[in-house]
């Protein structure tokens, strides 16, 4: 039986900014950090990589998590640039918000990019903007 969503994961190439913008400009927390060497046969199993190495941690943000790694081998790929949202794949996370407003502005003086201002549709008001490596973040807050 499958109870819910847990976490989303992302890779970054930089694991202590991704923690700080998460947790100092989002307000999510770290909850526990992990890692593991070369060489790792279970890591290898559940990754499917060869040979894998990360560091990692899981942050809390709200009642939800997202788990953030490093790898540092295999040796990961570029992202390209800032990936469209209609490309496939994971295209973005969700963070409910109280004060859409309020949160878009407080995150653009921190630095987050958005598209637009938030824009109200069918009783919630939504933006999407990028975190430092790119990924996109829509922020909804529910009006009806």
């Amino acid at each position: 039986m499958i109870k819910g969503f847990h976490h989303a994961a992302i890779s970054t190439p930089d694991l202590k900014r991704c923690i700080e913008f998460y947790t100092r400009i989002i307000g999510g927390e770290v909850a526990w950090s992990f890692g593991w060497p070369e060489g790792t046969h279970e890591a290898d199993e559940v990754t499917g990589l060869q040979n894998s190495a990360a560091e990692a941690a899981m942050l809390k943000i709200g009642d939800s998590f997202l788990e953030v790694f490093q790898f540092t081998s295999p040796e990961p790929q570029p992202q390209a640039g800032d990936r469209p949202v209609n490309n496939h794949g994971i295209t973005h996370i969700c963070l409910e918000v109280e004060n859409i407003q309020e949160e878009y502005t407080r995150l653009l003086a921190a630095g987050v990019p958005f598209n637009c201002p938030p824009q109200n549709q069918d009783g919630s008001s939504m933006v999407y903007g990028r975190d430092p490596d790119g990924n996109i973040i829509e922020l909804i807050e529910f009006t009806a």
